[in-house]
């Protein structure tokens, strides 16, 4: 099935992992299908590399949030996204795109502005939300657009009257693929394999406690485990101190671009929730233990946490609570009778969706194909499942 070659489908999405991994992932599936992509983002996109991306035309556009940020700032924030509107208007009509789909992230919101102000022959519209709460972003335009592409069955602050459909978070190729390949629990007296996954904003949090956490553990569990941990750079070398110490073998890094690999190779991750990440476990099927972000907008992390921890694949630990002494002590229960460990990667592969970005992608190419007249798009649209 597919849309009208040559048009592009342009994804908007805001420049953070979050945003532009699921965008990544709709990229590469439609552009195996033969569509044309654009990307339309902020100046973060640049440090991402995508062999997806790399395919797409890629438009940097005006934009901030206004959350936040004082009265100046959402002042600032408000002419940045008209100044964007106006320029992602001309972009659009340049480019004919047949549709515009939008994942979050202030960024995202001109190019669906541009959209909805095109008349009668605008480009279909749909959001993908990644969270289990509706983004302040994404609320702006809920009700407005052709379809609302949810992850989670129960988000939180749905708008009444916005047309939605499930289809998951989707994730990158190399993620999917890990979908059905299993768990092994680590073996008595075996190799027992913590990855931990800071992300941008939880590094530093993990590089204080894990460390501590680790050197607390019996000899008999130090000399098993081996440790890979994404670190800032300014704490890789007190974070491999505090390992060489403790005598275990650990790998840091600021990042690590095999992180499917990773992923297959664990037994346990300790991350924190963000959308991409729960979504990545779920389709590994690896046990978590999950430490949400204190202060996101609305909560957010806590609720993709428990979405997963409520289903019995992964274990939630507020931020308040995870202390050095409190991880050691869920370490070495864990390891030391490790049956929870493969109870719970079972649940969580449970939850996996890696056929996420072929449902999105089919919601999208089925809404081009639709009617193009308004009152024969509504028709359409009502005939579309709602969770």
């Amino acid at each position: 099935m597919s849309g009208q070659p040559g048009r592009p489908i342009v994804i908007a999405a805001g420049g953070t992992g979050g945003h532009l991994f699921p965008a990544e992932a709709l990229a590469a599936e439609l552009l195996a299908r033969g569509e044309a992509v654009a990307l339309m983002t902020d100046a973060r996109s640049a440090a991402f590399e995508s062999p997806a991306f790399a395919r797409a035309e890629r438009f940097v556009l005006a934009g901030s949030g206004l959350a936040g940020h004082g009265l100046l700032g959402k002042l600032r924030g408000a002419i940045g996204i008209a100044t964007g509107t106006v320029t992602a208007h001309g972009l659009l009509r340049r480019l004919k795109a047949q549709a515009v789909v939008g994942f979050g992230g202030y960024p995202s919101v001109p190019p669906l502005l541009a959209a909805l102000a095109m008349g009668a022959r605008r480009p279909i519209t749909v959001i993908h939300e990644q969270n289990a709460v509706l983004g302040r972003a994404n609320r702006l335009l809920a009700r407005r657009v052709d379809a609302l592409a949810l992850s989670f069955a129960e988000t939180e602050k749905l708008p009444e009257g916005a047309r939605t459909r499930v289809v998951g978070n989707p994730v990158r190729p190399a993620l999917a693929e890990l979908s059905g390949q299993g768990y092994v629990a680590p073996a008595p007296d075996g190799v027992i394999r913590l990855l931990v996954l800071g992300g941008s904003l939880g590094a530093r949090v993990f590089a204080d406690v894990v460390p501590q956490a680790v050197a607390r553990l019996d000899a008999s569990l130090r000399q098993r485990l081996v440790v890979t941990q994404q670190c800032r750079a300014e704490d890789l070398d007190r974070v491999r101190a505090a390992y060489d110490e403790a005598g275990v073998a650990a790998e840091l890094s600021r990042f690590f671009p095999d992180v499917a690999t990773r992923l297959a190779m664990a037994h346990l991750v300790i991350a924190r929730a963000g959308a991409s990440t729960v979504a990545e476990l779920a389709c590994a099927g690896r046990p978590s233990l999950l430490v949400p972000l204190p202060g996101a907008i609305d909560n957010h992390q806590a609720g993709n946490a428990r979405a997963l921890a409520d289903f019995g694949g992964a274990w939630l630990m507020p931020q308040p609570e995870f202390t050095p002494t409190s991880l050691s002590v869920r370490l070495a229960g864990l390891f030391g009778v490790p049956a929870p460990l493969a109870s719970a990667a079972e649940a969580a592969a449970r939850l996996g969706q890696p056929q996420a970005a072929r449902a999105l992608a089919d919601l999208v190419i089925w809404l081009t194909r639709a009617p193009q007249v308004a009152a024969q798009r509504k028709q359409a649209l009502g005939l579309m499942e709602t969770p």
